[in-house]
């Protein structure tokens, strides 16, 4: 599933220069979504580009909105009912809700969303009703519980997209855990850039692959002579512990490690994997594989530490050379027996593998040694994995 983050900015956050600011500290961490009030939605697509949600008030400012839609006027993304309306309490909750204003706006298509505060049993069942006809339904509480959102969860399932108001980062994990399946999005009440970007970063991680890596144990490692190799230079800067997966083979990929370390003969150069010759796999976000020969600036790569969490990196550079290489073959169990995998990479010490011991260049590698891949069955067409007979060698 992947998970979104709703910053809110309307007038309940301040003045403009106030709203300004928390929706400037949204954009640079990268928020989804700006929540504002209908007479703001030009400005925020002036800051920057995010998706504009805005509150539309009660059924007179629908009207206007719609006619304002239909002007060429400030167009939102999303327009939201339930603010000083039914949604947060303003105007009594009808018992059976079928005379509700909020209600009947989303029926005719006059909104995409419903915000409600969740004040009691009622507006928890006012929530479920509105999410049988809102694209999004957005639930906030003064005094969050996670009874009611683990409530809400069980009960709206795939019919809306549910997000759940927080004030911090740590509200926002309870939210996309919460009974496992977790909110489709959080809406971050805060002026706090730190609070911002770890909320994001959260959402970041709930998409994000855990890959079991295994150690498979050195059977040959070979000069080759030379030949066509691919530096992938990215956009971000890798921690000490991270790498690329890489091989000759798509079943069975090696880690190889950034060139993070320094050494006697070079300087490090903390954004690169010196990944391997031209033909060889490398692993994107996706699950899917892409040939190194065929990366170019602007892709995407999976970023993998040595305990198998990932992330994402865009390639900046990818840059081919000629040089000479090793062929470094391995065998692991795959638990219906055995199995060979292999790739080539530059015959340099900068280049480094991680091993059981510790990470270890390449030209000190030897038979024996066990160094960290990743397996998995099948083969691949066109990148995609797939179950069928493919044989590599």
């Amino acid at each position: 599933m992947t998970r979104a983050v709703w910053l809110k900015a309307d007038d309940e956050v301040g003045d403009w220069d106030a709203r300004r600011r928390r929706i400037t500290a949204g954009l640079e961490a990268g928020v989804d979504w700006v929540l504002v009030d209908r007479a703001d939605v030009e400005k925020v697509r002036e800051l920057g580009t995010v998706n504009v949600a805005a509150f539309a008030g009660d059924d007179v400012h629908v009207m206007e909105a719609e006619a304002e839609r239909a002007d060429g006027g400030a167009d939102p993304d999303a327009l939201v009912v339930g603010k000083g309306a039914e949604g947060d309490g303003t105007v009594d909750l009808p018992g059976d809700f079928s005379g509700s204003a909020d209600l009947t706006t989303l029926r005719r298509g006059q909104a995409d969303a419903a915000y409600v505060r969740i004040l009691g049993k009622g507006y928890e069942a006012f929530a479920e009703e509105a999410a049988t006809a809102a694209d999004y339904t957005i639930v906030a509480g003064e005094d969050w519980k996670i009874i009611p959102l683990e409530n809400l969860i069980a009960r709206i399932g795939s019919e809306t997209t549910l997000v759940a108001g927080v004030t911090t980062a740590e509200e926002a994990k309870t939210a996309f855990e919460t009974l496992e399946q977790g909110a489709d999005a959080v809406l971050l009440d805060t002026d706090d850039p730190d609070q911002i970007r770890e909320t994001v970063d959260l959402r970041d991680a709930t998409d994000r692959e855990d890959l079991d890596l295994s150690y498979a144990t050195v059977t040959a490692v070979e000069e080759i002579g030379s030949a066509d190799r691919v530096c992938v230079d990215t956009g971000s800067l890798f921690e000490h512990d991270e790498g690329m997966l890489v091989g000759s083979m798509s079943r069975g990929l090696f880690f190889v490690h950034a060139e993070t370390a320094d050494s006697p003969y070079v300087e490090s150069r903390p954004f690169r994997v010196n990944a391997g010759a031209v033909h060889a796999y490398v692993r994107a976000p996706d699950g899917t594989t892409k040939y190194l020969a065929e990366l170019k600036s602007g892709d995407e790569v999976q970023v993998v530490d040595t305990d198998g969490s990932t992330r994402e990196a865009i390639v900046g550079r990818s840059k081919i050379e000629r040089r000479p290489m090793f062929r470094v073959e391995a065998e692991l169990d795959t638990g219906d027996g055995t199995d060979v995998v292999e790739t080539l990479l530059q015959n340099a010490e900068t280049i480094k593998v991680a091993t059981r011991e510790g990470r270890k260049a390449v030209t000190d590698l030897r038979e024996g040694d066990e160094v960290l891949v990743y397996y998995e069955t099948g083969g691949r067409h066109f990148g995609e994995s797939v179950e069928e007979s493919i044989i590599e060698r």
